[in-house]
């Protein structure tokens, strides 16, 4: 049996709940969970926001742990080994997508929270691919958080192929966009933070901004026409489009990892200077693979607020409220 913490609806707190996984498929991992990050995502399937979520419902697709069994047809992976497992647990690997490299747009993805229990656990289940190994010189601790937000922001900068001379601009500087402005940071490139909260400019800076801007500045946002080759924005809001499509050099890209409900803006300036508007999930298995290998050799970690498995609710109304500095992440057996 595994032993999680499950809702028993969109309203109901989270409680100790256990069930049978079933008997362990040939090409998949059961994960000892050690830690486990809470994601914006988690509440929103938690809440039912996407019409998309079981009940009872066991959140928790940032998970850090050991691999505890493997099935009979797994190989390269060790019991014991470090091991983390994101938003995906399973894809087919036979189609066209898969074969490309592009795991995380298979048709019949499965993530670890949809359709399926994850991290809020002792144990969590995956396919054998998708439990990446952790490196040397990353921590656990701040594993969880790399896995979702870590790789929805690395993989903009490598499928956008965003040079390290390039210039670019992370809008919203929250648990997606800090990790943001190290990535781009250590990428390279020049750095630009943008924030409705001018007290986050200290932070944003240590962070890897060489530049703030404060966003409900409509000059401070005209000051920057024609700067970036990519705007990465990290927040569900409503936006000024055109304003930030105005801060695009000819042939830039405004690229959305944050679900905005909807995008107004004008076409006659994209056609004119060539530029996009463009949007990702969260990445391949070898884009995971290469952003932790990055975030080893660069040192770069979410900055997170630990919580005892134990205070889930606790932890989720924290993020709830909308104040962690920047990522929650959970202790299991505590």
């Amino acid at each position: 049996m595994f032993h999680a913490y499950a809702a028993s609806s969109a309203d109901s707190l989270f409680e100790p709940f256990e069930y049978d996984p079933g008997e362990l498929g040939p090409d998949e991992v059961d994960v000892q969970v050690e830690y486990c990050g809470i994601c914006h995502s988690d509440l929103s399937m938690k809440q039912n926001d996407w019409g998309i979520t079981s009940f009872p419902f066991v959140g928790g697709h940032e998970v850090a742990g050991r691999v505890a069994a493997i099935g009979e047809r797994v190989a390269g992976l060790e019991v014991g080994q470090r091991v983390g497992v994101g938003w995906t647990s399973q894809s087919c690997l036979r189609c066209n997508e898969c074969l490309s490299g592009y795991q995380n747009r298979c048709p019949d993805a499965q993530g670890t929270i949809v359709g399926r229990h994850g991290g809020f656990a002792d144990r969590v289940r995956a396919q054998a691919e998708w439990c990446l190994p952790i490196p040397d010189g990353v921590a656990s601790v701040d594993c969880g958080p790399l896995f979702c937000g870590g790789l929805t922001v690395f993989n903009p900068l490598a499928e956008n192929a965003v040079p390290p001379t390039g210039r670019v601009g992370v809008v919203g500087i929250g648990g997606l966009g800090h990790m943001a402005l190290q990535f781009a940071r250590a990428w390279g490139c020049e750095v630009t933070a943008f924030s409705t909260s001018p007290e986050k400019e200290d932070e944003a800076r240590q962070m890897g901004a060489h530049r703030f801007l404060n966003s409900r500045d409509a000059s401070a946002l005209q000051s920057a026409a024609g700067r970036f080759d990519m705007v990465l924005v990290t927040v569900n809001a409503a936006l000024d489009w055109d304003a930030y499509v105005n801060t695009l050099r000819p042939g830039g890209t405004l690229h959305l990892v944050g679900a905005a409900e909807k995008i107004e803006a004008t076409v006659f300036p994209m056609i004119m200077g060539q530029k996009s508007i463009s949007a990702s999930p969260t990445g391949s298995i070898v884009r995971a693979t290469e952003m932790l290998e990055f975030c080893a050799r660069h040192e770069i970690k979410p900055m997170v607020e630990q919580f005892p498995m134990s205070r889930l609710n606790d932890a989720m109304d924290h993020l709830a409220s909308g104040q962690p500095r920047y990522r929650i992440v959970l202790t299991a057996g505590e």
